[in-house]
């Protein structure tokens, strides 16, 4: 893919052959968190963290099957345009949870709501299901 190959050639992703195995835990883990997020016993808090990585694994995942690994915690997902063939829409509300992780993370400062992370579960369920179904060219 074009795209990628042209965000590794001025440094944001670094090429690295896929690995079918690492894929495939990453899969797993974005499926027990994605599990786990719907637990509507655990803090809103929780639930918010377990979805957002579950995200972050599942778009890692589309990531490495086409040969890239990135630094940066949010390319994963304004990757998924070329990964998964994800339109903007689909995964900006991905970014909007990974600018609120990083508040929470750095600053203390964690704002969600019920609703926003019933929609963030939404679109990471949509985001592992593409994952899953995504071949390797190879």
């Amino acid at each position: 893919m074009e795209a990628l190959a042209n965000l590794a050639r001025i440094g944001k992703l670094k090429a690295e052959p896929p690995d079918a195995r690492e894929r495939a835990g990453l899969l797993r883990s974005a499926t027990v968190r994605l599990r786990d997020a719907r637990q509507a016993t655990l803090a809103l808090e929780s639930r918010f963290d377990l979805a957002y990585n579950a995200a972050h694994a599942a778009a890692l995942s589309a990531l490495r099957g086409h040969g890239y690994r990135s630094d940066n915690r949010y390319l994963v997902f304004q990757c998924l345009e070329h990964t998964l063939g994800f339109t903007p829409t689909q995964w900006l509300l991905l970014n909007q949870a990974h600018n609120k992780r990083n508040l929470a993370e750095y600053e203390g400062d964690l704002d969600v709501t019920a609703g926003f992370v019933a929609e963030l579960i939404d679109h990471v369920d949509a985001l592992i299901s593409a994952a899953q179904a995504w071949q390797s060219p190879e």
